[in-house]
């Protein structure tokens, strides 16, 4: 050997996986080498446990010492430290030692059941078909494949299949030939695993072939033409055409208008005029005989059709004041008046204008205020037919009224109302805008414009009700219709969205989808929020929604209930103001949808009006069960105040309600002081669905001009800032982000990718969105920004990245001084 040489390793320990019983064994050479131990755990090794032999190295003439042990199970099982069960060796010669790499040891397992199964589905063709696999857990990672009829599927030799993203099976476009059975395949050194099948059915809806040439015209005066449903069939389980394949027209031509025909037709029409004929002798006659009782006799049910007196039994056959008086309104329990309740503005029109559709219980105020009268029961006995057919009934008689112009929906809105809009210039740090007090924002990235360049960009949100009326069946909005532009803009990642929402997410109960609006006015659906997608993503929270979106346009969320436990939420206000002049006082309630766009412009109402604010607005959830509703005062001290008759409960229908798509429904209640003594009102405003839920608004406030304090419409500081341009519009800061990138964008062996950040993130379904993306890691934070854009830190973001830096140190415990280890200390630390 050569003096004064430290060993050197020419062969050092490496990991190892114990299969079953069988002991692996650890070996390392070193020259020059007097000596070479295992030391496992920070224990040495007893000699007589290491096998060694020495040789000379015929290239160098050095000497090679070889020592190897082995490691049982039993060991491993035994060891019960911080880490995973290690060993390392020692060798010394003349100069010094050296240490070899910690080399670890592990039982390797493949447990049987898989976290996730891929689940069967029927897709349309060229649909994207998206399977799900988690395998089971085990050491080492098991390593996926995909089975198509018992063959292995691979992605080099087919470009529309994608095997890549987290385990998924993504098949781009779907094709008749990908219908089969599949099965996720998970294997590793000690054996494997198969999931449950799923079976995938790609199907083909028909569309019709051309109509057939016209036949000739019969005998009977018809021609005929046909058509079949091939072009093509309906394929696995697909639609049939939809319409007729015949079709029938009265024609005159060919066999049809023949002389028989012609004498039996002109006698026909001799016969219909000489019986017309004597038809009006026989009238003018008979008004010739009776005209002494004169022209001014008139039915007397018309001049008995106004109100009632209180305590009558018998029904009525009409009410002149409402606006469809051939309505039998129900009158025979307890004391109920088919009678207008809501109206635009209390000072414009008679309290008993009338509406279509609205009934109100009639109770003394006294009685209401005892709390002893019997609440009204609107509705007969409910329908026995199933959910979906009752309420798309109501919809339905909605939609068309909606469409024909007779629904009105109180509030102050009107469809020629400005529209709401911001805008900014923005360059390549990015930023973000917002429309203030409205839930809708939009960030646009770092890096998305390109250097050197800059957009102006808007949004504006529509005010009126003309777009929603495109809407099909029993869709409504659930937010405010949001347009986002220029058209033509050149961005390189997406922008993120967000857009305040009013329902009860719960994907049994609703079905949720993005709309855009195409040229001509209609909309068209982008995506449901529960499918995976590669044009778009969406992130449904309690109460906003936000959206990754490639393309400018106009975007709104709709919602179809498909049970009738659907629920969406509804804001509640009551204002009050004095009528000038007057010892009247107005109190206004209003039931809106909560969302802040909505209640926006109820308080933009109220100023314009002098409205004060008397009690913080509570939420309703207000089910899709079909039942109306009620809106009630209560608890009026009856010695100070009077209440106009009949005016004590009120009631919105349900279709009005719940098709109410962003504009808000008011009812009024006028209340009227005995004496100008009387400074102060107190009572209660019940609001309640009829086999709902109920909120109470508790009203005390004074009525005098001088003694009024008005409790604040929006809390936010910051609710006038519309534009925020560079590093001050963004939680992470540009160099964080830039580093959290580079580290999670590339995937390697030990799982530091892009997938990770986003499970850690809980944004871990519609991954192929994200596999699509130039850098996965900067779309993720995108929406992350826009999610937590009202929290004021990054605790969320560096949480996620300090668990993932534990994981990685548990790994991997002498890569400490790999860069993303500092990535997720500098930003925990900040």
């Amino acid at each position: 050997s050569v003096q004064g040489t430290l060993p050197h390793f020419i062969q050092e320990p490496e990991d190892a996986y114990i299969v079953k019983s069988n002991p692996i064994k650890l070996r390392c050479r070193a020259a020059p080498a007097l000596q070479i131990f295992f030391k496992c755990n920070g224990e040495w090794v007893h000699q007589n446990e290491h096998f060694s032999q020495e040789y000379k190295d015929l290239n160098t003439g050095l000497k090679v010492r070889e020592v190897m042990i082995n490691v049982s199970r039993q060991q491993v099982e035994d060891f019960h430290g911080p880490e995973d069960y290690w060993c390392l060796c020692v060798a010394w010669s003349h100069l010094g030692t050296s240490k070899s790499r910690k080399a670890t040891v592990r039982i390797a397992y493949l447990r049987k059941n898989f976290e996730q199964d891929p689940q069967g589905k029927e897709v349309p063709i060229n649909g994207m078909i998206v399977l799900h696999c988690r395998p089971p857990e085990g050491v080492p990672v098991a390593e996926v494949e995909w089975l198509k009829n018992e063959e292995l599927l691979s992605s080099l030799t087919d470009d529309n299949i994608d095997t890549r993203a987290d385990h998924n099976l993504i098949i781009n476009e779907a094709r008749l030939s990908d219908s089969g059975n599949y099965t996720c395949l998970a294997s590793n050194i000690v054996a494997k695993r198969r999931s449950a099948t799923a079976t995938v059915i790609v199907f083909v809806d028909g569309s019709w072939d051309e109509w057939s040439e016209w036949t000739l015209c019969s005998s009977q005066c018809e021609k005929q033409r046909s058509r079949e449903c091939n072009s093509p069939a309906p394929r696995h389980r697909g639609k049939m055409c939809e319409g007729n394949s015949e079709a029938t027209e009265n024609c005159t031509d060919g066999l049809c208008m023949d002389s028989s025909n012609d004498v039996a037709l002109y006698s026909g029409l001799g016969a219909g005029i000489i019986a017309v004929v004597i038809l009006v002798i026989a009238i003018m006659l008979y008004r010739k005989n009776h005209n002494e009782y004169g022209e001014d006799v008139i039915d007397s049910s018309a001049l008995t059709g106004g109100f009632q007196s209180f305590n009558f039994k018998t029904t009525r056959q009409g009410n002149p004041l409402l606006l469809n008086s051939s309505m039998q309104p129900n009158l025979t329990v307890g004391r109920t008046y088919s009678t207008p309740l809501c109206f635009q503005d209390s000072t414009d029109k008679e309290l008993f204008d009338p509406l279509p559709d609205i009934k109100v219980k009639v109770q003394s105020s006294f009685m209401v205020s005892l709390g002893v009268a019997e609440r009204a029961e609107f509705h007969a006995k409910a329908s026995t037919e199933t959910f979906p057919r009752d309420l798309s009934q109501d919809y339905s008689i909605t939609t068309h009224r909606r469409k024909q112009g007779l629904l009105t929906l109180n509030g102050p809105f009107s469809t020629g109302k400005k529209q709401l809009r911001t805008n900014g210039v923005f360059g390549h740090p990015g930023g973000r805008l917002v429309v203030p007090n409205t839930g809708v924002s939009l960030l646009v990235p770092h890096g998305a414009v390109a250097e050197n360049m800059s957009w102006e960009m808007y949004m504006v949100i529509n005010q009126g009700e003309a777009s929603v009326q495109t809407l099909e069946g029993c869709e409504i909005l659930l937010g405010p219709e949001v347009m986002y532009a220029p058209p033509g803009l050149d961005l390189s990642c997406p922008v993120a969205m967000t857009i305040a929402h009013c329902a009860k997410v719960d994907t049994e109960n609703w079905n949720i989808q993005l709309k855009r609006k195409t040229q001509d006015s209609k909309w068209e659906e982008v995506m449901s929020v529960e499918e995976e997608s590669t044009s778009c993503y969406c992130l449904m929270d309690s109460t906003s929604c936000h959206l990754l979106l490639d393309q400018p346009g106009s975007y709104a969320l709709v919602g179809e209930p498909l049970t009738q436990a659907a629920v969406k939420r509804l804001k509640l206000a009551v204002f009050g103001s004095m009528e000038a002049g007057s010892m009247s006082y107005s109190l206004r309630v209003y039931c809106v949808d909560d969302t802040p766009h909505a209640f926006q412009g109820v308080v933009a109402a109220e100023k314009t009006r002098g409205g004060q604010l008397l009690e913080e607005p509570k939420m309703l959830p207000f089910q899709a069960n079909t039942f109306s509703l009620q809106v009630s005062i209560q608890d009026v001290p009856q010695f100070l105040w009077s209440i106009k008759p009949f005016t004590t409960c009120q009631e919105f229908s349900f279709p009005q309600v719940w098709c109410s798509n962003q504009q808000p429904l008011h009812c009024a209640f006028s209340l009227e002081r005995y004496s100008p003594a009387t400074t102060q009102l107190s009572c209660k405003i019940s609001v309640r669905q009829v086999k709902g839920q109920e909120q109470i608004l508790q009203v005390y406030t004074a009525v005098a001009e001088t003694e009024k304090e008005s409790v604040p419409f929006f809390m936010q500081t910051d609710c006038t800032i519309t534009s925020q341009t560079g590093p001050k519009a963004f939680k992470i800061p540009v160099s964080i982000r830039q580093r959290i990138c580079a580290t999670f964008d590339t995937a390697n062996a030990k799982g530091k990718d892009w997938q990770l950040l986003a499970q850690k993130l809980h944004l871990d379904r519609n991954l192929g969105y994200f596999a699509k993306q130039r850098s996965p890691s900067a779309v993720i934070l995108s929406l992350w920004e826009a999610r937590h854009q009202d929290t004021a830190d990054l605790d969320s973001l560096a949480s996620a990245l300090e668990e993932i830096g534990k994981i990685h140190s548990k790994i991997s415990p002498n890569d400490q001084d790999e860069p993303e280890q500092n990535v997720f200390f500098v930003l925990c630390r900040s």
